[in-house]
C-alpha cells in the first residue's frame, strides 16, 4: 500500500527514543524504523529533517524499501532496551562519530535501497566509519555502498589502514582493491603511518601483507609469461599464413609475393624475412652437417609446424617438405608439447584471420574485451 498524500497534511510522529554517540549527544528517531519490521506509515522526523515514504505489501517479493533498510541488530537492542508501554528507549552507538552515526540514521531513513550520488559526496570523509558500522548492525546495502565509496577514495597513505578495516569488516572488494594499490604504489605505502605502525606493533598484518605483495608480483610474473606465450603463438601463426601466402595452393598460380607492389613486399613483413630464410635454407652447406645450421633447423621447424596446421591436400600444398613431415606424422606419435603447440598456433591463427575482417563477429569482439579485462586486472 502507498500512502500518496502531501507531507504538510500530516502531523509529525513523535520520536520513542534516541540513539547516544560516543561525544555523548543524542539523536531523535523512531524505532518501527530501525527495526525489521515492515509497515506502511509515514514518517517526519524533525531533528534529521527527513520525509520518508513507505511501501510494503503483505507477501510482496521485493520486501519494500524500509525492510532493506532495517537493521536486525537494532531491532533486538531496542527489544531489550524498552520498559514499557510508550516509554522512550536510549540505544548506544559507540565508537564513531556524531557525523558517521548521524549519516547512518539518515540512511537507515532512505525509503530506497540505495546512495544517490548528492548522498556520497555529503557523507565525505566517514565512509570507513560507515562501513564499520553497516557491518555491525547488519545492513548489507548500506556496506556494499560504503566499501565501493572507501575503495573509489583510497589512497596509499590510507592502504594500510583500509586493508586491516576490511579484513574486520569481511569485505572482500576493499581488501582486493587495497592489496593491489599496495603492491602498484609500495614506496608510498611504506612512508605512511599505517605500515609504521604495523611494523612497530602488528606484526601479523605486516606479514599478511608482505605475503599479498609477493603473490602480486608472482602473479604479474606468470601474467608477462602468458602473455610472452600467446605473442609467440601470434607470430608463428602469422608465419603458417605467410608460407601459405609465399607458396598459393593452385597449381601454377603465380606466387603472392612475386609482385612488387604487392602488400607484403615492405620492409620488416614476415613474408620478406621467410624468403630470406628460405634461400639461405636452399644454399647452405652445414644443413646436412652433423652439427647443422641453427636457421636450418629454425625453417625446418617452421615446415613441420605448417605440415601439421595444414589443410590443404598433399598434392595442392606447395609448401616444401609438407607432404614430408605428415607422412613422417602419421607413422610416428608427436609429443605433447608439440600438439599443444599445433593447438594454440592453430587458434591463434584463427582468432588472427577473424579479427582482419572489416566486420568482427560478436562473440570474437566479447572474447577480446574479456582477455583485455582479464589483463587490465592482473597488472
Amino acid at each position: 500500500m502507498t500512502i500518496c498524500a502531501g507531507f504538510d497534511s500530516y502531523r509529525a510522529s513523535p520520536a520513542d527514543m534516541r540513539v547516544v554517540t560516543s561525544d555523548g549527544q543524542s539523536i531523535a528517531a523512531h524505532s518501527y524504523v530501525l527495526v525489521s519490521h515492515s509497515a506502511a506509515c509515514l514518517i517526519y522526523a524533525a531533528d534529521l529533517a527527513l520525509c520518508v515514504v513507505v511501501e510494503s505489501l503483505a507477501n510482496s517479493k521485493s520486501g519494500g524499501g524500509m525492510q532493506a533498510s532495517a537493521s536486525p541488530v537494532l531491532e533486538r537492542m531496542i527489544d531489550r532496551a524498552q520498559r514499557g508501554w510508550g516509554a522512550e528507549c536510549t540505544i548506544p552507538v559507540l565508537g564513531v562519530s556524531f557525523d558517521a552515526v548521524h549519516a547512518f540514521i539518515h540512511f537507515l531513513y532512505s525509503p530506497k535501497s540505495r546512495v544517490v550520488p548528492a548522498e556520497e559526496e555529503a557523507v565525505g570523509a566517514n565512509w570507513a566509519q560507515l562501513l564499520a558500522l553497516a557491518h555491525a548492525y547488519r545492513v548489507g546495502w548500506l556496506k556494499r555502498a560504503a566499501e565501493a565509496a572507501v575503495s573509489a577514495r583510497l589512497t596509499p597513505e590510507r592502504a594500510v589502514d583500509m586493508l586491516k578495516l576490511a579484513r574486520l569488516c569481511d569485505a572482500p572488494r576493499l581488501y582486493m582493491r587495497c592489496a593491489r594499490l599496495a603492491a602498484k604504489e609500495f614506496a608510498a605505502v611504506e612512508q605512511s603511518d599505517g605500515w609504521r605502525f604495523a611494523r612497530r606493533h602488528d606484526a601479523a598484518l605486516e606479514l599478511e601483507l608482505l605475503t599479498l605483495l609477493e603473490d602480486a608480483d608472482q602473479r604479474s610474473e606468470r601474467w608477462a609469461r602468458e602473455r610472452a606465450a600467446q605473442e609467440a603463438c601470434r607470430q608463428l601463426g602469422e608465419a603458417m599464413a605467410s608460407l601459405e601466402h609465399i607458396f598459393p595452393g593452385e597449381s601454377g598460380a603465380k606466387a603472392a609475393c612475386a609482385d612488387a607492389d604487392a602488400p607484403c613486399a615492405r620492409a620488416g613483413c614476415t613474408c620478406r624475412g621467410l624468403q630470406v630464410l628460405m634461400r639461405h635454407f636452399a644454399t647452405c652447406p652445414k644443413k646436412m652437417a652433423p652439427g647443422g645450421c641453427a636457421r636450418c633447423k629454425r625453417m625446418l621447424q617452421l615446415f613441420r609446424l605448417h605440415a601439421s596446421v595444414c589443410d590443404r591436400p598433399d598434392r595442392a600444398c606447395r609448401v616444401p617438405l609438407c607432404s614430408h613431415f605428415k607422412a613422417k606424422a602419421q607413422t610416428g606419435k608427436a609429443d605433447k608439447t608439440w600438439r599443444l603447440l599445433v593447438k594454440k598456433v592453430t587458434r591463434a591463427k584463427v582468432m588472427s584471420s577473424l579479427a582482419e575482417r572489416k566486420v568482427v563477429p560478436e562473440v570474437v569482439a566479447e572474447s577480446w574485451a574479456r582477455y583485455n579485462r582479464r589483463g587490465a586486472k592482473l597488472r
